[in-house]
């Protein structure tokens, strides 16, 4: 979600708003936000209550993917919803304001992306190395730690970019994010930094890194034959390309096209896309929550069993009332 630049007086939406009208966006952000916020808090419920789900390795990357998600669902789009509603003006116009949703929408995104690289590259470790996480120890030096480090990065840089690094920001409040030109971001050092460190090079893992787990399954399975062995990983291998589809169709695009124009591609092309890509890339937050429940199998075997249960509840009381009317008419 970062877009970088050298010049001060660049920013990230062109002095203009994406051209969806306002009314349109408001109930794509309210219907698509709802439904995610519902399930992002069913499944927190669910690893939190849940012993055996809240102790397996892999699910811990994907509960601070969803606590990043949910930060996001919460703070950055109610502010966009606000400032649809009062006819594009933030609400309240006051830095604080800002910087909060600046903390939020690069931070949280970001975090996320680095997250789910990070749980790539640890798909291999347990699915080829398990036995590096046969002990206490080795599961600390190889999950916990890696893990813990990587999300006190996230929270330790973005605090600093946004609230301490010492430069002066400019608030557009007729803007969204207002005008999301943090001026870290125009820092040689600190902009670069955010830009390939924290969006190209995690959006390039996610991508080669979950394509080399995957061929890595099939040949594996094809050459050892063990259906059995495919099965135990299966549900890891498919979470994770799902999560990785997301990053590719709603992330990636985005981030090529912003490393092009740093890399020497004129401002004007690609900047109405630009506009749209910035927006889509919400569709990753939104859809992450229903990709999880769909591979959390014990968990969405109960969601299904109760919806089906309630249809037939609904048919049977139906069919009663329907026949008791017939009767009466008798």
């Amino acid at each position: 979600m970062t877009t970088y630049s050298n010049d001060s007086d660049e920013n990230a939406f062109e002095s203009i708003e994406v051209p969806i009208p306002r009314p349109v966006r408001f109930w794509i952000f309210l219907l698509a936000d709802v439904p995610s916020v519902v399930c992002s808090f069913v499944l927190l419920i669910f690893f939190w209550k849940n012993h055996s789900a809240r102790q397996t390795l892999n699910n811990h990357a994907v509960i601070l993917i969803l606590i990043c998600g949910l930060g996001v669902e919460l703070v950055d789009v109610p502010f966009h919803l606000a400032y649809i509603i009062d006819s594009g003006i933030v609400k309240p116009s006051t830095p604080a304001t800002c910087l909060i949703w600046w903390l939020v929408t690069y931070g949280l995104f970001n975090g996320q992306q680095i997250l789910l690289a990070w749980a790539a590259i640890e798909r291999h470790i347990l699915i080829f190395n398990a036995r590096l996480m046969t002990t206490k120890r080795a599961q600390y030096c190889a999950h916990y730690l890696p893990l813990m480090v990587t999300f006190l990065y996230i929270l330790s840089f973005y605090i600093y970019a946004v609230f301490i690094f010492p430069c002066e920001n400019t608030f557009d409040y007729s803007l969204p994010v207002c005008n999301a030109s943090p001026c870290y971001q125009n820092d040689s050092l600190m902009g670069m930094w955010d830009f390939i460190g924290n969006n190209i090079v995690p959006g390039l893992l996610i991508t080669f890194v979950s394509i080399a787990l995957l061929i890595r399954v099939v040949r594996q399975k094809q050459r050892l034959k063990q259906q059995i062995h495919w099965r135990k990983h299966r549900k890891m291998t498919v979470q994770l390309l799902l999560m990785a589809i997301l990053s590719m169709v709603f992330i990636l695009p985005l981030n090529l096209l912003s490393l092009a124009h740093l890399c020497g591609l004129p401002e004007e092309i690609g900047a109405d896309e630009e506009q749209y890509l910035f927006y889509t890339a919400y569709l990753f937050i939104f859809l992450i929550p229903f990709v999880v429940l769909y591979s959390t199998s014990k968990l969405w075997a109960t969601i299904k069993m109760k919806l089906l249960c309630s249809i037939h509840h609904r048919i049977g009381v139906h069919t009663i009332n329907h026949a008791t009317a017939n009767t009466t008419r008798r």
